[in-house]
């Protein structure tokens, strides 16, 4: 009797152990002049929790945001299970393609989208510096877009509808460039300029530009709001 019934109480047992969340997919989009190598660290802590991983590696600077935005985003889909929820963690560039495509087509499985340190309201450093010599070699197309000008990409698209979250720095790399920005500034961004209207939840960590996401803390914020739709707030 108990020899019959031994298998079916390990189904069980590793059934209960499976995370509820071992379908779901996560896509992880870099930012501008950067590869998927720079959001590694940060796929690696979802996938050791059960999720499915696409880390996007997209040629920034090389095409403008129209164009960027189906390539990078419709290449994480198509290596996300199909029944899968489909989540994003992006950095800067990542998370304003993820907007553009979002308000040009349907993702029906959508899940959350975590942002690190996105230009939701543009930059003012590339209002300062897109005329400088070797600005557009740097940073291509899609740079000149992400300013606060007539021209600007993020400025022209709308509130999200759909659960965000956004992960902002004020430790500046650069005080040159901080200069350009309105204080408090990660060395690239405003605070301010990071946020979006509809925004689900938001918080700011002491980190720059480049490397709030591979930051252990930040990175555990992300999760926890991939998880829960919430960061883990201080207590007052």
């Amino acid at each position: 009797m108990y020899a019959k019934r031994f298998p079916l109480m390990i189904a069980l047992v590793v059934a209960a152990a499976a995370p509820a969340h071992s379908a779901d997919c996560v896509v992880f989009l870099h930012g501008l002049a950067r590869t998927s190598a720079s959001m590694e660290k940060a796929a690696a802590t979802f996938e050791e929790s059960g999720y499915v991983v696409a880390n996007v590696d997209y040629p920034s600077r090389f095409f403008p945001i129209e164009k960027l935005a189906p390539l990078a985003i419709e290449t994480g889909l198509e290596k996300c299970p199909a029944e899968s929820v489909v989540h994003f963690v992006t950095h800067s560039l990542g998370g304003i393609l993820v907007r553009y495509y979002l308000e040009q087509n349907d993702i029906s499985n959508l899940g959350r989208v975590l942002m690190f340190a996105p230009p939701n309201k543009g930059s003012e450093v590339v209002d300062s510096l897109r005329h400088f010599p070797g600005f557009g070699a740097i940073n291509g197309p899609a740079g000149y877009q992400l300013g606060t000008d007539k021209d600007s990409v993020p400025l022209m698209l709308g509130p999200v509808d759909y659960e965000v979250g956004v992960i902002a720095g004020t430790r500046t790399f650069n005080p040159i460039l901080s200069q350009y920005l309105k204080n408090p500034d990660d060395g690239k961004i405003s605070v301010e300029n990071t946020k979006v209207t509809g925004m689900t939840d938001f918080l700011v960590v002491p980190h720059s530009h480049p490397f709030i996401m591979k930051s252990s803390d930040a990175i555990e914020q992300a999760f926890s709001f991939i998880e829960t739709g919430q960061f883990e707030h201080e207590a007052p």
